[in-house]
């Protein structure tokens, strides 16, 4: 497996936030975020604590195989009002209230996407722009317009009220009210300066293209439209 193709994995794994856990004989979606040391943080029922394999599909299983990667993940649960409570925080900003109140680390053991298979600790990368993450974020959501018009050509996603809540070398997640837009970088993100100016170079990019024909309102979790 070259580098180049583990930067791809790891760049469709970036690209969604949302996944369903196979544990037992169920099958449960769940919305997660990456840490960052890399591992997925989520909410989780109590039988997928104590399940002895789970599998999660990022986004879901039903798609072909080249539309979804396979995740054998270990869960490892954590005290929300321990050390590490702030990612519960983090979860709540991308994703709202959470459905449950276990919350657990899913540490990538292995992955599968197209056929390849990717040792876990590939895809369990530390994020260097942690500590510029809030400058960047705080200048770039005084920029709603072209966050609106990145997050509709790069996820052809129709955000009304977009926010950028996430930054890492890969590029940039914005929040809408439903939905969590990838805007991919073209090149990795080394620091605050960076992660701003190829901002503006991706706007440049598509300021003249068309509207994105595939792009869609978002969508509920019943599947409603939102049109506000």
């Amino acid at each position: 497996m070259t580098d180049v193709n583990v930067e791809q994995c790891r760049r469709f794994l970036c690209a969604h936030r949302i996944g369903e856990l196979q544990f037992a004989e169920h099958m449960q979606s769940i919305k997660f975020v990456i840490a960052p040391d890399g591992r997925l943080v989520a909410p989780v029922m109590v039988a997928m604590l104590q399940a002895l394999e789970t599998v999660l599909f990022v986004p879901m299983a039903t798609l072909e195989d080249d539309d979804h990667m396979q995740l054998l993940v270990t869960l490892y649960q954590f005290n929300e009002q321990g050390p590490d409570g702030g990612l519960a925080d983090k979860w709540r900003i991308y994703h709202g209230d959470p459905p449950d109140v276990q919350w657990a680390f899913l540490d990538i053991d292995a992955a599968k996407f197209q056929n390849a298979v990717i040792d876990g600790e590939a895809m369990m990368q530390d994020n260097p722009l942690i500590p510029i993450e809030p400058q960047v974020c705080t200048q770039l959501n005084r920029q709603t317009d072209a966050l609106r018009t990145l997050a509709l050509h790069h996820a052809h996603l129709e955000i009304a009220h977009p926010m950028l809540v996430g930054v890492d070398p890969l590029g940039y997640d914005v929040r809408g009210q439903f939905d969590i837009a990838r805007i991919h970088a073209t090149r990795p993100l080394i620091d605050a300066e960076d992660a701003i100016a190829h901002f503006d170079e991706l706007l440049l990019e598509v300021q003249d293209q068309p509207h994105p024909a595939k792009a869609m309102p978002e969508r509920d979790s019943q599947g409603e439209q939102n049109d506000s």
